[in-house]
């Protein structure tokens, strides 16, 4: 394949979802970090250094390296990522933090393995899809190894328990197999599964049902499970058209739970309001345009495959996101990519859309 050129339209809208993180995150963690540490930008500096700075590297190699690397490299890569995400149960190496073992601690830095599983999961699914291409419509040799993939690494995010990245990843994979000619009967099948795997994880942590009930009346318990989201939409409605004001919001003075975390966008449509709000989701749909642009447009399965789940990912979690914080579907817990504050979560971002930009290179652009 013949190298192209990058697609820029897909590097600035990178760049801005970038720098709305940062802005945002300047503001929403400002009172929490002084109080913590003394200095109202500690974790907007941490999230630069240990965040931006290794992204930026990993994206500048990414979008540089052939993609194909990474189809030879994809089983390897999953089993590191395995061996890392059983880690975290070991008490030499992970920690627990919320009742939840999410990360691995090394000295003053962690890292949160979950992150980055979704990206290997993507790469070895893309290279398995790819060369299991006339395969998968049948269920023997094709639904049941994929079943037996997507299991076998969601049932460690499951006892973590990482359950917002266990569903980003079941409906990314869903999405990827559908793309690459799954029947029907076989997709309807994996949502039934799915549907009664989620009574399963409400059954054995009850707790879980809360934010459903909050979903359906946030009104009930507004100090109790309808916290979060009634003081969401009071920080979404509090922006009105053009916001409060940079650094003005009120929620982030310990009213709004996760402030710079899952609730980010709530503090975002605080204080720059609605016009604002939308621009920013605007970025996250054309990111999905023309991620999907690329993948059609890309010669090879791997990377058309790589491209679907790399766009169907970040596009999926940030719409559930958004909508989970503005009371349209359930609290699920997961952050707004390249806004929410997490070092892990930013590298990796940058890294995969490093690829989604190689990956461009080789499509036919035609803006």
């Amino acid at each position: 394949m013949k190298p192209s050129r990058p697609d820029y339209i897909l590097i600035f809208t990178i760049a801005g979802l970038a720098f709305c993180g940062l802005i945002v995150l300047a503001s929403a963690s400002s009172f929490v970090a002084q109080n913590r540490f003394g200095s109202p930008y500690f974790y907007l500096f941490r999230q630069m250094t240990y965040g931006l700075a290794i992204g930026l590297v990993g994206f500048l190699i990414t979008q540089k390296l052939n993609y194909q690397i990474w189809k030879k490299a994809a089983v390897w890569i999953l089993f590191a990522n395995i061996v890392l995400l059983i880690l975290v149960f070991i008490p030499s190496f992970g920690f627990n933090y919320g009742g939840a073992n999410r990360w691995i601690h090394f000295g003053s830095f962690s890292f949160q393995p979950g992150e980055l599983v979704k990206l290997s999961f993507i790469l070895y699914l893309a290279a398995w899809l790819s060369s299991k291409q006339k395969e998968i419509s049948d269920f023997s040799t094709g639904l049941v190894p994929f079943l037996t993939i997507t299991g076998g690494v969601g049932l460690l995010l499951m006892i973590q328990p990482d359950i917002g990245t266990l569903g980003v990843l079941t409906i990314t994979a869903a999405m990827m197999y559908f793309a690459a000619g799954a029947r029907l009967s076989h997709l309807f099948l994996i949502f039934g599964m799915g549907i009664g795997g989620l009574f399963g994880l409400i059954k054995i942590a009850p707790y879980r049902l809360n934010r459903l009930v909050s979903f359906l009346h946030p009104d009930v318990d507004p100090l109790g499970i309808g916290y979060q989201i009634t003081q969401a939409t009071l920080a979404i409605g509090s922006g009105g058209i053009f916001g409060l004001g940079f650094g003005r919001s009120r929620q982030k003075y310990n009213y709004l739970p996760e402030v710079f975390g899952d609730s980010i966008f709530a503090i975002f449509a605080e204080e720059m309001g609605f016009i604002a709000a939308i621009i920013l989701i605007s970025l996250f749909l054309l990111l999905a345009l023309r991620g999907f642009r690329i993948a059609k447009n890309t010669p090879d399965l791997f990377g058309k495959y790589a491209a679907i789940g790399i766009t169907c990912w970040i596009a999926v979690q940030a719409f559930v996101n958004i909508a989970a914080i503005s009371g349209l579907i359930p609290l699920t817990g997961i952050p707004l990519p390249f806004v929410s504050y997490g070092s892990s979560a930013l590298a990796v971002n940058l890294i995969a859309v490093g690829i989604l930009v190689n990956i461009s290179k080789s499509a036919s652009h035609k803006y």
